[in-house]
């Protein structure tokens, strides 16, 4: 975990204001979703989207 606490703050430096601070945003919900123990709901929605996405292309 240090080696990506490392690599983001590395890239932070270099990303525009905006885009480093939704990334941070977005950090910040996967570690409450972590502490919720509710990643699994993400697996969910991933796969219904994929399914999404095949069904516009078909």
């Amino acid at each position: 975990m240090i080696a990506i606490a490392k690599t983001l703050n590395q890239h932070a430096e270099t990303w525009a204001p905006d885009v480093a601070s939704r990334v941070e945003e977005l950090v910040g919900e996967i570690i409450e979703l972590a502490d919720a123990d509710a990643l699994d709901i993400l697996a969910s929605r991933a796969v219904q989207q994929e399914v999404l996405d095949a069904l516009d292309d078909a």
